[in-house]
Formats: C-alpha cells, sequence, structure tokens
C-alpha cells in the first residue's frame, strides 16, 4: 500500500430507481466497466483481474469472455453484508496489484433491485422454519435492515441526548449534494426539514428520507501500478491506506450488553489512521454509507471524527453541505440522494474528489475518505490521497 496501487479510471452505468432501468444488471455491469477501461485509457483486452463486492451473477468468466479480456489471472470477493465490505474490495484489488499478481484489476458493484428483488424487504413473507438469528428476531417482529438499524440508532440517540434534528441533517445533506449531481436519481427533488419530518415513519426513529432507495445500476474502477498508471492517460489517484475490521454478525449477537448502540468501526479507524500516518482532521472530504441516517452518527463518532456528545453541532446548521463546508460530506449525494449502489458509487466520488471532476468540488482535496457500510460487520474504509 503506501501509494504503489492507483485508482486510474473510474465508470458508472446511467442510475435508475428499482424496475426502471431498460437494461439487465449484467450490462449495467458491462457498461460501468467500459467506461472505467475509458476513463483509464486502458484496453479491456488488458483487463486481467476482477474483484467484486458481494456480486455472484457477474462472474470473472463470464466478464471476462464478455469484454474480450486476454488473460485473467486474479479473481476476487471480500465477505459481505449490507455495504460493509465495498472499501474491502478495493484493499484486495490493491493487495494484488501491489503483490504482483495481476496489472490492471477492476472492482465493481452491479446492483438491479428491480431484477433480482429488493435488499431493505423484510422477511415477513419467508415461510418454513427460521434459522440462526433470524430463529430469535423474526418471532418478535424483527424483519428487515431498517428495523435492526433503527434499535442501534435509538439507543444511541437516548443514551446520548441526541435529536431528531441530527438524522434530518444527515438526509438533507445528502439531497442538498445531489441537487448539483445530474446523475443522482434526487436530482432536481429538493428535501425540505418540513418535508422530512411530515414523512412516514418506516421504523422509529427512521422516516421516510433517513431511508436510502432501492436501485439499479453499477460502479466500477480500475486499480494499477503507479508506475503503468504513469503511462495511461487517466488521472492517477494513490490508494494510500485501506482497514477492515470486525464486531459481531449483526442481527441478534449485535443486540447484546455493550453492543447496542454501536456500529462496530471504531477498530476500523484506528487501524485506517496508523497505516496512512493521518488522523481525522486532516480529511479534506468524506464519503459515508448511509443505508439509513443513524448509522452515520454513530460511525462519525467511531472513526474519530467527533465524540458523542459532540455529533449533533457536528452535522448541524449545514455543516456538511457543498464543496465549501465545514467538513465536506457524500458530495455526490450518497446512497440517499445519488442512488443506492452498495455504497460503491461512495468510492467512485471519493477518487473523483481527488482527481478534482466532481459535481460538488472541494477545493485542494490531499485526502478522501471512503467509509463503507457503518451497521454491517466486518466493516471496511479506504483512504485516497493526492500524492
Amino acid at each position: 500500500m503506501k501509494g504503489q496501487a492507483v485508482v486510474v479510471g473510474v465508470g458508472e452505468s446511467s442510475y435508475y430507481k428499482r424496475g426502471d432501468s431498460p437494461d439487465s444488471e449484467f450490462k449495467l455491469c458491462i457498461t460501468a466497466i467500459r467506461n472505467a477501461a475509458a476513463d483509464a485509457g486502458l484496453e479491456l483486452a488488458d483487463i486481467d483481474g476482477f474483484v467484486s463486492y458481494m456480486d455472484t451473477r457477474n462472474d470473472p468468466l463470464r466478464l471476462a469472455h464478455s469484454l474480450g479480456c486476454r488473460e485473467l489471472r486474479w479473481a476476487g470477493s471480500t465477505w459481505a453484508g449490507g455495504g460493509n465490505n465495498a472499501a474491502g474490495a478495493v484493499q484486495l484489488a490493491d493487495a494484488a496489484v501491489s503483490a504482483g499478481y495481476a496489472k490492471n484489476v477492476v472492482v465493481f458493484r452491479a446492483l438491479a433491485q428491480g431484477q433480482f428483488g429488493r435488499f431493505g424487504q423484510s422477511y415477513a413473507g419467508e415461510t418454513g422454519a427460521m434459522s440462526g438469528d433470524m430463529a430469535w428476531k423474526a418471532p418478535y417482529g424483527l424483519l428487515s435492515p431498517a428495523q435492526e438499524c433503527a434499535l442501534h440508532t435509538a439507543r444511541f440517540m437516548k443514551d446520548h441526548g441526541i435529536t431528531q434534528e441530527a438524522l434530518c441533517d444527515i438526509s438533507m445533506a445528502c439531497f442538498a449534494n445531489a441537487q448539483r449531481n445530474p446523475r443522482a436519481v434526487r436530482y432536481g427533488q429538493p428535501l425540505t426539514r418540513e418535508k422530512y419530518h411530515n414523512s412516514r415513519y418506516i421504523a422509529e426513529p427512521f422516516h421516510l428520507y433517513d431511508c436510502c432507495p432501492e436501485n439499479d445500476g453499477a460502479a466500477a474502477i480500475v486499480v494499477t501500478s503507479k508506475e503503468r498508471g504513469e503511462d495511461l492517460h487517466g488521472q492517477s489517484v494513490p490508494i494510500l491506506a485501506a482497514a477492515q475490521g470486525v464486531g459481531p454478525k449483526f442481527g441478534f449477537s449485535a443486540f447484546q450488553p455493550g453492543n447496542l448502540g454501536t456500529m462496530f468501526y471504531r477498530n476500523v479507524g484506528e487501524a485506517l489512521w496508523q497505516r496512512a500516518g493521518v488522523r481525522p482532521t486532516d480529511m479534506d472530504v468524506i464519503q459515508m454509507y448511509e443505508n439509513f441516517t443513524g448509522p452515520v452518527l454513530i460511525a462519525l463518532c467511531e472513526m474519530g471524527f467527533c465524540e458523542p456528545d459532540e455529533v449533533e453541532a457536528f452535522v448541524a446548521n449545514d455543516a456538511l453541505v457543498g464543496p465549501d463546508a465545514r467538513t465536506p460530506f457524500n458530495t455526490a449525494g450518497g446512497n440517499i440522494g445519488e442512488a443506492y449502489i452498495h455504497g460503491f458509487e461512495l468510492i467512485v466520488e471519493a477518487v473523483r474528489q481527488v482527481r478534482g471532476d466532481s459535481t460538488c468540488q472541494v477545493k485542494d482535496v490531499n485526502y478522501s475518505l471512503a467509509v463503507a457500510g457503518p451497521g454491517y460487520a466486518p466493516g471496511s474504509a479506504v483512504l485516497f490521497s493526492a500524492h
């Protein structure tokens, strides 16, 4: 690591509301990869590695044949749950390139919830005997990701005296930044504080606008070595550091004493800052996974940006809105405002910020952080730098 591997290209498909994509998930995936390779100035035949995040349908052999890759030298995927390991997928590509196992590795996520089903739905329709965590949760009505994250959020808010306004501030920042981004599914749909509070509850304390939408789309990046990056026309963005961390499996075990009200990201932050040699105060811009707004508040604290009793003030008064914000945050709109591509669109935006071509560009970005999937373990984060 430490910049030995670089991102040289980013690409996306169009993003759609769930079920609105005219293309299959596989075609969305191919589109994102082709766009990333073109952005890097790389021939498709020269791609020799794939790393997917939580994607078993778009397998590497099918991709290699469809894209015309000459030789496949590396294929991998990370353990997954929610958006937890999207940054870990970038870390895996970094490892492959830095070790010389492959030269040009594509990291991607393709997701068509209209074609293959919703991630946010409950398990209420399942029949037969429940096993594992669901055997303990389902009898009490704990059936969906929103409900699980709501329990942690409610406990965190109660313990630290945090009001609903803090959740509203996260949602409004994502919507506001999405209004600068024509790619965003929420583009042209501004959110007001009144509209937020008047929206229905999904799982208290989460209102409708505390929850990310369900989308179809794909996003990809190309990772290669620093030396090869100099020969391509794409702007190289070094991967400075990445980290993964473990915690209890999200679900019943996460509700045991001492675990409720946490997001299990403190060890991720500690490892990342130690490896990178920088601190949260050095960050110029952050992209943070928000399947729901509540985990963002908890992760900001556990990643070291503020203490729990400071977090409401940390996000208040448009502190996260726009390129000149006190803490520029989810500048393309995030999961809530841009699109829910399992958080991989946050990786793309983190790279764009270093390159200087975001629709909400922060001035003079040296460090751009992407935090993947607070609320699910093992979690991960990746830090990109300008040098």
